[in-house]
């Protein structure tokens, strides 16, 4: 049996991700009428059309569908293992790291880590942006080198990811408030006027969902995006905030902390990449810093 062309590899990944035999030919650098041919031995090689008309534009086939994904990350994996390794200076390292985040990562681990920065690689210049949603479109379009997050449904399937550690939900109130005074029952905290923390229209996650196992339900006056807007309401008013502990450490100066009578289940926080930096030594330099920090913070 004769060996498959490897360098179709490239050209299907291409077109699955243009959808386009003119689009895919521009970035090939090779003529429209090349690029058909190649599509032709692709369908040959696979035995399936891969792409077929629709209208004016070409839609995937189920076959091409579901090779998606797994041709992008061949791909990428070949592409790191050709790439010659480089010995890093980090002294002469100039360049700009993009992290996204949470809000309360940079609060809680931010200055550490831009000290053993500045101190390994003076030139090199971190960029924290706010991770507004879960998807992982900006790692996939290296928008973003690194980012902290939960790991779910909708990160994409390519994406590398660590375990950094894990978070747990507590509540904050301000000094004085009625729950800092006696036992806290699931009831008692169900009861009080909360801040809720949600980037939909209505509350909901595992704070709820274990209320909900004991027959409780939040008293919630006010939906917020952000923590640390609902502990500014808790630090002002007699509003109930349930935040990450560690995430929020700092925000939390001046309130009164305590844990939820009820159990909910443990955060995992984890550092994602995209695999197309998996073998480049200034991005594993950067990663290996940031799981430094947080390990010292454990300590």
């Amino acid at each position: 049996m004769a060996r498959p062309d490897l360098n179709l590899l490239v050209a299907l990944d291409v077109l699955l991700e243009e959808g386009s035999v003119a689009t895919a030919a521009r970035r090939l650098r090779l003529s429209p009428s090349a690029m058909s041919r190649t599509l032709a031995r692709l369908r040959e090689a696979t035995g399936d059309p891969l792409l077929v008309r629709a209208g004016r534009g070409l839609v995937p086939t189920p076959r091409a569908a579901e090779l998606s994904g797994r041709v992008g990350r061949v791909v990428e994996d070949a592409e790191a293992v050709l790439r010659p390794v480089e010995e890093l200076d980090l002294s002469r390292l100039d360049r700009t790291f993009t992290i996204r985040t949470r809000e309360g990562f940079v609060e809680t681990f931010g200055v550490a880590l831009l000290e053993r920065v500045a101190r390994q690689a003076p030139r090199v210049r971190l960029r924290f942006v706010q991770k507004l949603d879960k998807g992982s479109g900006p790692l996939r379009e290296a928008a973003v080198d690194l980012e902290t997050g939960v790991v779910g449904k909708i990160t994409g399937p390519e994406v590398r990811a660590q375990a950094l550690f894990r978070d747990r939900f507590i509540a904050a109130v301000r000094d004085g408030h009625p729950l800092t005074r006696g036992r806290v029952t699931p009831a008692r905290f169900a009861s009080s006027r909360h801040v809720a923390v949600s980037r939909r229209e209505a509350a909901g996650g595992p704070v709820d969902t274990g209320l909900e196992e004991l027959g409780l339900v939040r008293d919630i006056a006010v939906i917020v995006t952000s923590f640390s807007t609902a502990l500014a309401l808790a630090r002002g008013s007699d509003l109930v905030a349930t935040v990450p502990e560690r995430h929020t450490a700092a925000l939390r100066s001046g309130l009164h902390a305590f844990p939820l009578p009820f159990p909910t289940p443990p955060i995992a926080i984890s550092l994602l990449w995209h695999p197309r930096f998996e073998a480049d030594p200034a991005h594993r330099w950067l990663r290996g810093l940031v799981r430094e920090v947080v390990a010292r913070a454990d300590g």
